[in-house]
């Protein structure tokens, strides 16, 4: 008995361009603008008559002086057939000039909003997915994606524009002229352009499921590329080059196996088109030749069939180029129209109202909470009046900052609820509830951008004197004042010109700027030294005044005064009380006190 071991099949080979979902999109983009779409069309339509037109008019003159070396006409005849043949061209000549002047104008009004929409759709859509999006998708990756789906639908557009518009122009009027002149010429080439796209389209498929591996090895490429760029101060301090080099060569050569695989089918492509071009040109060479042989058709006739074939051509390849083409811009499109798919964890409720706090008293309601099935919160309470100041200590992992992400709504809880001025931050819109909020975070991450634009960035409709306001406040002015364009300088990507307490005062004016009824502080003076951050932490607490505030930190020197220290472990609340309660009840907070002695908890 014969066993055959079937070929496992791999989960690549079910990868396809969805044509039809993708064509979809792409008509609700372009169907905004169909009348710009319509014109285009329209001028390509006269421009490629036109072509033909020129044609034919090249078979009377060779048929009329045919004629007339013949002696079967007068040389008056031949003059007069000349001179209309002129006219009739200089004619032409001035509409496909004007006509190709609209064309490329209400083409490139048409594409360039187009791709605007575009852009704006996807980045727009990006842009409100939640937290978990942001933090498994790398920044490379997005990048990549709406950089190639801008590039896809512009190809989409030339496609449809300047290879399928005129091929099928070119292609009806000369069938219609050819059936007129010679039937035979017109089956011929029906068959020959059948033939050829037939051949082109089969390739075009096969190839697909390859185009969209190519690109997933693109994008890990160039996501591995920027989280490099956006790490290089580790690996130079580790001196991981040699190791980061290596592991780049690794993507970056699976990324050419897949190149090499995709550009391989363009073997195919010349192979047979060449081979079916070769055999259509043979027999509608031959064919009129007999018939005119045969005396069944003129010269003239002869000439127009060759020279309108000749004409076809270069439309036809510029068509089965561009439809191998079609397939990957197709695959660049279908990439970025995939985030369709993605949907925001994080909805607000139809018709959800705007917050807006005036009291500030935040309570958070038995909220229990996990990520990646790890529980992070556990059965939480705790009520904030306004105006409070309350701490938020405990060793690293015990959700602290977890707990203001859920007040900010990034997450959302999976048990309990959190209030603010007694309203469920689930019932208001997000974006007006992180709008409400203040906050200077552990990490600060500036724009690149000036440090004016930066500190603005929380509140845009602040005037000069209140930036500037804040930058003192922030103790920033001294610091600004030594540079040379002061605070209109440039701070770099993610801020990479400014030291980390720069960058952190930077961070802490923009806090300042937005003036909230709830600020949190993320280990606010973290990146400080002592000085800076002795005369800080004065404007601190001269600007928590009036405001609910939460405080997260390591360094317990810095919350001895709050009204409320909460001390959390594993998720949960173990502790409450002030300083001076806690360090004299044996508990997790005296345990950290005494690790510190004054200082850092050690991790």
């Amino acid at each position: 008995m014969r066993f055959v071991r079937r070929k496992k099949k791999n989960k690549n080979d079910d990868r396809r361009i969805d044509l039809k979902r993708n064509m979809r999109i792409y008509w609700e983009i372009v169907s905004k603008y169909k009348w710009f779409y319509f014109f285009v069309i329209l001028m390509v339509f006269i421009v490629e008559g036109v072509h033909i037109v020129e044609k034919y008019l090249f078979k009377i003159v060779i048929d009329r002086g045919t004629e007339f070396s013949a002696g079967t006409i007068a040389s008056e005849i031949l003059v007069g057939a000349l001179l209309g043949v002129a006219a009739v061209y200089l004619s032409l000549l001035l509409v496909k000039a004007i006509s190709q002047w609209f064309k490329i104008h209400l083409a490139n009004l048409f594409e360039g909003r187009m791709l605007f929409d575009l852009k704006r759709r996807y980045f727009n859509h990006i842009i409100h997915l939640g937290n978990r999006f942001h933090t498994s998708h790398k920044t490379g990756s997005l990048i990549s994606r709406l950089t190639r789906g801008s590039r896809g639908l512009e190809g989409i557009t030339d496609f449809i524009i300047y290879d399928v518009a005129p091929l099928l122009l070119q292609f009806a009027l000369l069938s219609v002229a050819f059936f007129y002149l010679d039937v035979t010429s017109t089956i011929v080439l029906a068959l020959t352009i059948f033939c050829f796209i037939g051949f082109s389209v089969i390739i075009s498929l096969k190839q697909q499921t390859t185009n969209l591996i190519a690109n997933e090895a693109e994008d890990r490429e160039k996501a591995n590329i920027a989280d490099v760029f956006m790490n290089i101060d580790s690996i130079k301090y580790y001196g991981k080059e040699n190791f980061i080099k290596n592991r780049f060569a690794k993507i970056a050569d699976n990324s050419k196996k897949w190149l090499i695989k995709l550009w391989h089918y363009g073997r195919w492509f010349n192979f047979g088109q060449s081979l079916i071009l070769g055999i259509g040109t043979f027999f509608l060479f031959y064919f009129p030749l007999i018939k005119f042989l045969d005396g069944g058709i003129t010269i003239g006739t002869v000439a127009f069939i060759y020279t309108a074939y000749g004409g076809l051509l270069g439309p036809l390849y510029g068509f089965v180029h561009s439809l191998r083409r079609l397939y990957m811009h197709l695959a660049d499109v279908q990439d970025l129209f995939d985030y369709e798919k993605i949907n925001n964890d994080i909805e607000d409720k139809v018709n959800a109202p705007k917050l807006k706090v005036k009291k500030g008293k935040i309570d958070f309601e038995g909220i229990s909470f996990k990520y990646h099935d790890r529980k992070v919160i556990n059965n939480v309470s705790l009520e904030i009046n306004p105006g409070e100041k309350i701490a938020l200590v405990g060793h690293s992992g015990s959700g602290k900052t977890t707990l203001v992400k859920l007040l900010y709504r990034l997450y959302d809880t999976d048990t309990g609820k959190i209030k603010i001025d007694g309203l469920d931050i689930r019932d208001v819109r997000q974006e007006s509830l992180r709008g409400e909020l203040s906050i200077v975070p552990q990490e600060a991450i500036l724009f690149d951008d000036t440090i004016f634009e930066n500190i603005r960035f929380s509140r845009p409709s602040a005037t000069k004197a209140e930036v500037l306001r804040a930058m003192r406040f922030a103790q920033l002015d001294k610091f600004v004042k030594l540079l040379p364009q002061r605070e209109n300088t440039i701070v770099g990507e993610r801020g990479v010109k400014l030291s980390g307490g720069e960058k952190q005062r930077v961070s802490i004016a923009r806090a300042i700027l937005a003036n909230k009824k709830i600020l949190v502080l993320d280990e606010a003076t973290s990146a400080l030294d002592s000085k800076t951050e002795w005369e800080i932490q004065k404007d601190l607490k001269r600007l928590m005044e009036g405001r609910t505030s939460i405080i997260i930190a390591h360094r317990l020197s810095t919350i001895m005064h709050a009204d409320k220290i909460v001390v959390m472990d594993k998720g949960r609340i173990v502790q409450l009380g002030k300083h001076n309660e806690l360090i004299n009840k044996p508990g997790v907070y005296k345990e950290l006190w005494n690790l510190q002695k004054g200082g850092y908890i050690e991790e």
